[in-house]
């Protein structure tokens, strides 16, 4: 590790790793992946990792993080995924493959009420009552309740070990800016892990960067890599 919370590549700011790990990785429609993150942590080998993630397959923009995903589940090193859209149903895809043949749990999350597990997560509160699930299989087993606005679903919050997120530009404390897509998932995804580790494009020292420009706080974000 170099000095604070930047490490030197992406093998580094991965290599404590562990089994069992729950693992965010932020990236919509091919934007925003942290590529050398994911790399690196298909290098490393660890095992009965969850990966929780939204970056489904779009055939006209390309298919985003579902590569390195895939590559993980292939190589039997995850054992579930939380994902709104976690492959193209009829694609033949391994991670397909791995799931019908058993050996792989998938938790399906319509991406509204995932982004606001993870902002529950991130924001410390008990949980959010969602209408969305309402009269849908994906009210079963949770508590529901009646409000002057309508019944509602309980959802439970949702927290991570580590996030893999990708960033234009940040300084040496962490201060992150996202361009385009890039900011989709990426900021709630940071709060909602105990470990944020951030690819970033550019990097700078503090006070370089337009404060209000800045999306995520530096406290959200621990670790910094250069993109490569």
């Amino acid at each position: 590790m170099l000095q604070g919370k930047l490490y030197g590549s992406p093998q580094a700011a991965v290599a404590d790793i562990p089994d069992g790990s729950t693992i965010l990785v932020a990236g919509y429609a091919g934007y925003g992946i942290a590529e050398g993150l994911l790399a690196a942590l298909l290098e490393l080998g660890s095992k009965d990792l969850t990966i929780i993630y939204r970056d489904g397959p779009y055939s006209d923009m390309g298919l985003g993080a579902l590569p390195s995903i895939e590559k993980l589940v292939s190589s039997g090193r995850v054992t579930k995924l939380i994902s709104p859209i976690p492959y193209s149903p009829g694609s033949g895809s391994d991670i397909e493959e791995c799931w019908q043949a058993g050996q792989l749990e998938i938790e399906i999350v319509p991406q509204g009420i995932l982004v606001e597990r993870l902002r529950a997560g991130g924001a410390g509160i008990g949980g959010v009552f969602l209408p969305t699930a309402i009269g849908t299989r994906f009210e079963s087993g949770r508590e529901r309740r009646t409000f002057p606005q309508g019944e509602a679903v309980l959802e439970l919050p949702l927290k991570a070990d580590y996030a893999l997120i990708k960033v234009a530009e940040v300084d040496t404390l962490g201060n992150s800016i996202y361009h385009g897509s890039g900011r989709n998932w990426a900021p709630v995804m940071a709060m909602a892990a105990r470990i944020t580790i951030a690819e970033a494009e550019r990097i700078v020292e503090p006070g370089e960067l337009d404060p209000e420009a800045i999306i995520s706080p530096g406290i959200f974000v621990n670790r910094i890599v250069a993109a490569t």
